[in-house]
């Protein structure tokens, strides 16, 4: 599933060719025909070009100069298509933390690609090994546990947070008055660095987690779990609701 994505034609397609090659339609369906039957004139290719853009950029912060610079357009009109791709729920833009704290914090939204399927295949990405060997490894399991944490967990606030010294948690998840806090390792053995345990000291969550791809949950220290995807959906039902 993290592989081929969450669409059910790729995800049951009888061969890795077969799932590639719908995942590659699609795509190409999507720049090709659906935006301007909506009644957007935007280039097929210059719209591939930036879905490929933000591809490799998954889960980075959302910077539409630099975008813009490479595609030869202005930053408005960047805005203008990440806002297209968003409304029509191909990108994800995940907001920043917005709590009022004493630390000066990044107020640039992160963007993902939605769907891994359709990531990995922007990216040429065609088996696990292929995707085992990419630098998007870690951002691609990223991408898929906060796609699949916010399509799971509904009536909830989700943003991320990053100070300006680099202290960051991957998800933060509000419900009335109760915090998770979430950090993503594509590791069965996870470690964290000095930022992750600064950032649950300003945040001080409830519960915070490290989701990995582990199959059964243990505790980590200083009140933190590591847990499973499916284990987390369902242990965080239980805290929020």
């Amino acid at each position: 599933l993290w592989l081929r994505g969450g669409y059910p034609d790729s995800y049951l397609a009888p061969s890795e060719q077969g799932s590639v090659l719908w995942r590659e339609n699609f795509l190409r369906t999507y720049v090709e025909r659906d935006i301007p039957q909506l009644g957007f004139q935007i280039p097929a290719l210059q719209l591939r070009r930036l879905l490929t853009m933000c591809a490799h950029n998954q889960g980075q912060l959302f910077n539409s100069s630099k975008l813009g610079e490479s595609l030869g357009v202005t930053y408005q009109t960047v805005r203008r298509y990440i806002d297209l791709m968003e409304q029509t729920f191909i990108i994800r833009s995940l907001p920043p933390y917005e709590k009022n704290i004493k630390k000066r914090l990044i107020k640039s939204p992160k963007i993902y690609v939605k769907d891994s399927g359709l990531l990995h295949r922007l990216l040429q990405i065609s088996d696990f090994n292929a995707l085992m060997g990419n630098p998007v490894f870690g951002s691609s399991w990223e991408g898929f546990v906060i796609e699949t944490i916010i399509s799971s967990l509904h009536d909830c606030k989700f943003s991320f947070y990053r100070s300006a010294s680099v202290d960051e948690l991957k998800l933060i998840i509000e419900r009335a008055n109760r915090i998770i806090a979430v950090e993503c390792k594509a590791s069965s053995a996870p470690q964290v660095t000095k930022g992750f345990w600064n950032a649950i000291e300003t945040i001080q969550p409830d519960k915070t987690y490290i989701i990995a791809p582990v199959s059964s949950s243990y505790p980590f220290k200083s009140n933190v779990e590591v847990c499973g995807l499916t284990d987390f959906i369902e242990k965080a039902a239980l805290d929020l609701y």
